[in-house]
């Protein structure tokens, strides 16, 4: 039986707190005519990360980042998961809004608070240095990759999972036919997570794609279906080094991407024993690293020095045009 896709929010998060999408009164030009009318934007707006003690007392503020309102706490879940700030839901006692009156109320629901229940590991300095470091630069690749180990994070191996490339060529169409805002506003990116069999199982929107990334392993996580040993991510935008670390951190044995992936990307799926796919758009797409896990069937391989070309057979029309990107 095939279940359906989740889009649902966060089964504790208050409906309708805030909105996705907004509309605006445009000039639009058009080959010379000039036409009034309303336009449909993606929201952004800031969401703060806070994180309370077992027990309760002093919040420690994690984390500020510009998001597209909805599934906030998946996002804040997701993120602290991935960052190794949490290790299991067992930690979660509530994830909540503000409610603090000192707060102004238009506010409240752009501040998350994540209680931790008695006994869950807690250090105070460390979520403050986590706060700062974040918001710097200037750490090299080898540092970056390494500080992923020392969190205790593993190579994704002996998990079996190996995908036809015909699954494969009809990736991004299924996740782009599943971009409701995205379809409305053009502006959004998205994460979505696929079963070794093609089928979409969980898709999440947001202005940043760190964000959607982090909203559909926010989800996982809840959920208790963590590692995602068997499962595939596939980004509507390019692989950066901040998605394959957080896919990595899931356990995802496979990541895909519409667009190029970066060179930290690849190395990092390298050391991780992961796929890491790019321009995955329809018939045609770029293995970057761990090619035992795409199964051919007679398809065309070209080798292009360190990463290999494959066009499969899933004709799912205009896929460049569709999401704005340029030609590979």
């Amino acid at each position: 039986m095939t279940s359906p896709v989740d889009r649902s929010s966060d089964s504790a998060e208050p409906m309708a707190v805030r909105t996705s999408t907004s509309r605006r009164h445009v000039l639009q030009v058009r080959e010379g005519i000039r036409q009034a009318r309303t336009d449909v934007l993606a929201v952004e707006e800031p969401l703060e990360i806070r994180v309370y003690p077992p027990g309760g007392g002093p919040f420690v503020q994690v984390s500020v980042t510009m998001r597209t309102p909805g599934h906030d706490f998946e996002l804040s879940a997701g993120f602290l998961y991935t960052e190794g700030l949490l290790r299991t839901p067992d930690h979660v006692h509530t994830i909540s809004y503000c409610t603090d009156p000192s707060v102004d109320r238009v506010q409240h629901y752009n501040i998350v608070n994540v209680a931790l229940q008695p006994g869950a590991p807690y250090d105070a300095d460390r979520l403050r240095r986590h706060f700062y470091t974040s918001s710097s630069c200037g750490v090299c690749g080898k540092a970056s990759i390494d500080a992923i180990y020392v969190r205790g994070v593993g190579a994704v191996t002996d998990d079996g999972l190996t995908v036809d490339d015909e699954t494969i060529g009809c990736l991004a169409e299924t996740l782009r036919t599943a971009q409701t805002i995205f379809g409305k506003t053009g502006g959004l990116h998205a994460a979505g997570l696929f079963d070794r069999s093609g089928r979409l199982l969980a898709v999440r929107e947001d202005v940043g794609r760190h964000n959607a990334v982090d909203k559909l392993i926010g989800h996982a996580f809840l959920a208790r279906q963590l590692p995602l040993r068997n499962h595939i991510v596939m980004v509507s935008g390019r692989a950066s080094f901040e998605i394959v670390q957080k896919a990595a951190t899931a356990g995802v044995p496979i990541v895909a991407a519409v667009s190029a992936p970066s060179s930290l990307a690849c190395d990092v799926a390298e050391a991780f024993g992961m796929t890491l796919l790019g321009f995955v758009r329809g018939p045609q797409f770029t293995v970057y690293t761990g090619q035992h896990r795409v199964r051919m069937h007679g398809r065309q391989i070209e080798d292009a020095g360190s990463a290999a070309i494959v066009r499969s057979t899933c004709r799912t029309g205009a896929l460049s045009k569709s999401f704005g990107l340029p030609e590979h």
